[in-house]
């Protein structure tokens, strides 16, 4: 055989080894979709933090954030392998675990695994001061934005309620709007006020607090502990936003970060260990995260673990 045909064969033998390294390179590529919830609220901000985390740490990863209507819209999706890790209220996760068709589950989703729980989420009312509204009783008769439809803020809007002896009928006007249309609607006289479940120093707010006088409405605690677990009672600290001089009573709700048995354990144990060691990141993107600690990382969690981060919290001596 001569030389020049060795050499062609050589260099079609190297092409296919390129060719075949190629396909494997693609096929190994891991898709990390971040399901979060609209991009004025919290979950957004933060995914796309630990979008740029997880795209620079984890080999070969492909990262995606995908703004929704949270909760119940993200826990659907992760059970139809539409993402790969979600932002998700603890009641809702309890609810999509059970199987709560009035919630937005018509089957228990089964695929479900924790991640961690991370900060809570606070129930904040807001109104515009010259609505008058002070109290929860003054809402009767007024008109109020409780997020969108079955969503996990909605979820919390019915909880408490009910606890507070009052029902939407009470109401003058509903609308099933986010955070950014409620917002809207509030500054253009439109809308007395809206309830919305978000970690403290969310933006809506303080683009409400930049334009107008408003109230932050008191649940007080009697109304929070007739609901009981996931909801407790808490404070919404004097400062958060401004010209609010006082601490307001409220219910607070953990986050948890949620994915599925269908990713696989590296992926999420990687997802996990790089969420605690890039705690000031996710601070820096949005204050709430500075509520989030890896000691009570596995606390209240209604699902379970996935076995990828039961792997990172063992090797880290928390569980």
């Amino acid at each position: 055989m001569s030389f020049a045909l060795n050499r062609r064969l050589a260099g079609l033998m190297a092409g296919t080894v390129l060719a075949v390294s190629g396909t494997a390179a693609v096929q190994a590529q891991e898709f990390i979709n971040i399901l979060t919830g609209g991009t004025s609220g919290v979950y957004y901000p933060l995914g796309v933090a630990l979008s740029e985390i997880y795209a620079e740490n984890i080999e070969g990863s492909r990262t995606q954030v995908q703004a929704t209507k949270a909760s119940v819209e993200n826990l659907n999706l992760l059970q139809q392998g539409k993402g790969e890790l979600a932002f998700a209220l603890g009641d809702s996760v309890q609810s999509g675990w059970e199987g709560l068709e009035e919630a937005g589950f018509p089957q228990p989703l089964t695929e479900l695994r924790a991640i961690a729980a991370i900060y809570p989420n606070y129930v904040q009312i807001v109104a515009s001061a010259e609505s008058g509204i002070e109290t929860l009783e003054d809402i009767r008769g007024k008109s109020m934005s409780v997020g969108a439809p079955a969503s996990g803020t909605e979820l919390n809007a019915r909880a408490i309620f009910e606890a507070a002896g009052m029902s939407y009928d009470d109401l003058g006007k509903l609308e099933y709007l986010p955070y950014a249309e409620s917002a809207e609607l509030i500054k253009n006289r439109q809308l007395d006020s809206t309830l919305q479940s978000s970690g403290l120093g969310v933006a809506f707010i303080k683009d409400l607090t930049a334009t107008m006088d408003i109230n932050i409405v008191a649940i007080p605690a009697e109304v929070v502990e007739s609901i009981g677990a996931p909801y407790v009672p808490s404070v919404i600290p004097a400062g958060t936003y401004d010209g609010q001089d006082e601490d307001v009573p409220t219910a607070a709700i953990g986050n948890i970060l949620v994915s599925h048995a269908g990713v696989s354990d590296e992926v999420a144990y990687q997802m996990t260990k790089l969420l605690f060691e890039n705690l000031d990141r996710l601070q820096a993107s949005h204050a709430a995260a500075a509520a989030i600690d890896p000691a009570k990382a596995t606390e209240g969690l209604s699902i379970p673990l996935h076995p990828g981060a039961e792997r990172y919290y063992r090797e880290a001596g928390l569980l």
